[in-house]
């Protein structure tokens, strides 16, 4: 049965087969149960669905998507896209295959069945899990497949047996974008209502409520023009499953927002993330505004990042706790934390993956670029935060990743890192309690690359702790080096506007 490019292959009996070079992660994918595939009807039956929106994720991390009637789905777990699959042209898909080996296949995790939180029309929302259909082996570019070999790894090195991530995506919602270059000319152009460089402006009439640069955190409406569009997003997440626990305006003018999520697994707390950046962007647009997860669109003023909490618990137990540690962390967080630090350059190459990423990682703006931990210095890539002191609590927040990270990815490098550090020992030092910018040069820790460029560089040179247990596999470190370093020859075979005022007149 073939439609617009879309066909169901049959690869039933391969499905749980293990990947190509690998003979530790089989069975990954768990077989569709009929019970499962019963849940997912109840919805379907529930909310009256009649179209059912297949979801993936390309290689740089956005989601990728097409729709099926719902009587397309199968009923049984022995039929239809549950057995059979569903297959796509991946040379089409950013970071995937060459024309010649474009024929893939999409198997929907019924675990992450929802109704769609944005269509107006009923819809079934499903993520897919991606393999080859003539091995049958799950795909080594699969960003999903990738964070659940993170997680299977992390149990096999029996330290722990799972680990725990609570992302903080900081994003713009504007109310204006226009941007272009050509041959001749290059320009970009944001607004918003909030923006601060609109405290003049004849808006007939301007009420003047305009956060001032670096005076955005916290203010209450009306100089939080957004409070109730966050409102709508978290309670849209929130229906989707996606466990939004606050939200918030954030430092910079101009509409910079944060919304928190409750702490998951691994790769939940990526679906979760997906999810939540899909609802962020559709609400922004149908109240004729824009979302972007841009790191730095602005000039003056803090960029967006996302920092990133984590923790790995065994049995219950949080490993990272120790009631008699440096801020109540164990040795065992100290070692992650030294895994961190000294992969730290490497894992930007995933986790600050745009040229964009480090105008944000500069001094002077709250920005996590020293290679340091500390229980409270916010300038330091590592922070232990201390607002509570129960053991669940205790986690490390990576402060190095901006929002434009494919967080399957990124989740499965910090952990990685993070293990190596462990079985290692690797010692991170002191922690820096004091004020990093004020320390006398010799005594400052190092800082993180400051392009992307170096941050690559330090990839291609430092990636054997991402190759253990075929987590991430050689031919996704390369396509990524090889992707990322085309971006950077484009923007760097550009004239930049501003050499126009710095050089014209030379």
């Amino acid at each position: 049965m073939a439609r617009a490019g879309v066909t169901q292959t049959r690869r039933a009996s391969t499905r749980t087969a293990s990947p190509q070079g690998s003979s530790n992660n089989s069975k990954l994918t768990a077989p569709i149960t009929q019970d499962a595939v019963d849940k997912v009807w109840q919805l379907i039956k529930k909310n009256n669905i009649t179209v059912v929106d297949i979801k993936f994720n390309d290689l740089p991390g956005l989601w990728q998507h097409f729709s099926i009637p719902v009587e397309e789905l199968g009923s049984n777990a022995k039929e239809g896209v549950w057995i059979d699959g569903i297959g796509f042209d991946g040379s089409s898909i950013r970071g995937f295959q060459k024309i010649q080996e474009s024929d893939m296949n999409l198997f929907p995790d019924p675990a992450t069945a929802v109704l769609d939180p944005v269509c107006a029309t009923p819809t079934l929302s499903l993520v897919c899990d991606i393999y080859d259909p003539l091995t049958g082996h799950p795909y080594s570019r699969d960003p999903r497949f990738i964070a659940k070999k993170a997680e299977n790894y992390l149990k096999k090195t029996g330290i722990g047996d799972v680990s725990y991530w609570g992302p903080e995506p900081e994003f713009f919602i504007f109310d204006d974008i226009r941007f272009d270059s050509t041959e001749n000319s290059s320009y970009y152009y944001v607004d918003s209502v909030e923006g601060e460089w609109n405290s003049g402006k004849d808006e007939k009439p301007n009420l003047g409520y305009k956060p001032r640069f670096k005076e955005g955190y916290f203010p209450v409406p009306p100089h939080d023009a957004l409070q109730d569009i966050r409102s709508e997003i978290m309670n849209r997440a929130r229906a989707a499953g996606v466990p939004v626990e606050k939200h918030h305006h954030e430092v910079a003018t101009a509409g910079q927002c944060e919304i928190d999520m409750r702490y998951a697994p691994l790769t939940k707390m990526a679906d979760h993330l997906m999810m939540l950046k899909y609802v962020i962007k559709n609400v922004a647009k149908q109240h004729n505004k824009v979302a972007t997860y841009m790191p730095k669109p602005l000039f003056g003023d803090n960029g967006s990042g996302m920092h990133t909490h984590q923790s790995i618990a065994k049995q219950g137990a949080n490993l990272f706790y120790d009631k008699n540690g440096y801020a109540l962390i164990s040795q065992m967080c100290k070692w992650y934390i030294g895994g961190l630090i000294k992969h730290a350059p490497s894992i930007l190459a995933f986790a600050a993956p745009t040229t964009n990423s480090y105008k944000r990682l500069v001094p002077g703006y709250e920005a996590p670029v020293n290679l340091a931990y500390s229980a409270r210095n916010r300038s330091a890539i590592c922070r232990i935060p201390v607002y509570v002191s129960y053991p669940k609590s205790k986690r490390v927040e990576f402060r190095a990743p901006d929002p434009t990270c494919n967080p399957y990815i990124t989740f499965a490098a910090m952990l990685m890192a993070g293990l190596d550090g462990i079985q290692n020992r690797i010692d991170p030092g002191n922690p820096v309690d004091e004020n990093i910018y004020e320390m006398e040069a010799h005594k400052a820790p190092k800082q993180v690359p400051g392009s992307l460029s170096e941050s690559l560089d330090a990839l291609e040179k430092d990636h054997a702790y991402l190759l253990k247990g075929d987590v991430f596999t050689k031919d996704v470190i390369d396509v990524w080096l090889e992707y990322k370093r085309q971006e950077i020859d484009k923007v760097r075979l550009r004239p930049h506007p501003y050499e126009f005022y710095l050089y014209f007149d030379a």
